[in-house]
């Protein structure tokens, strides 16, 4: 079966040395979004980025290993999304938070969202 509908991309950019209560920062927000019922989560870690300091940090550079980038990506319906936000506000102390409407195109069976 296949099943399409509209959806809001939550994608959250931090470092992976990001910690929230001496926890990965990453895994804290995975788990809040489970424990909200939203559709899934994945998270993704970069090999090479910048931010708001600019500075490069880089998986090829032995020294600068640390903050690497980490997008934490979740898609379900808007109303879900943005009533998971202020979860993200209690936790986050510096990252990006982006917010983008997309299609979803869904193969199995059951709604999305």
């Amino acid at each position: 079966m296949r099943l399409v509908a509209k959806a809001l991309r939550l994608t959250v950019l931090i470092g992976d040395g990001d910690v929230w209560h001496r926890k990965p920062l990453a895994r804290e927000i995975v788990h809040r979004a489970h424990r909200a019922g939203l559709a899934g989560a994945s998270v993704f870690h970069g090999v090479e980025g910048y931010g708001a300091h600019s500075q490069i940090h880089s998986s090829r550079l032995l020294s600068l290993a640390e903050g690497l980038p980490v997008a934490i990506v979740i898609v379900d319906s808007e109303e879900r999304i943005r009533a998971f936000l202020p979860q993200l506000d209690e936790i986050i102390t510096e990252g990006l938070v982006v917010l983008d409407p997309v299609e979803v195109i869904r193969y199995g069976a059951g709604p999305v969202g």
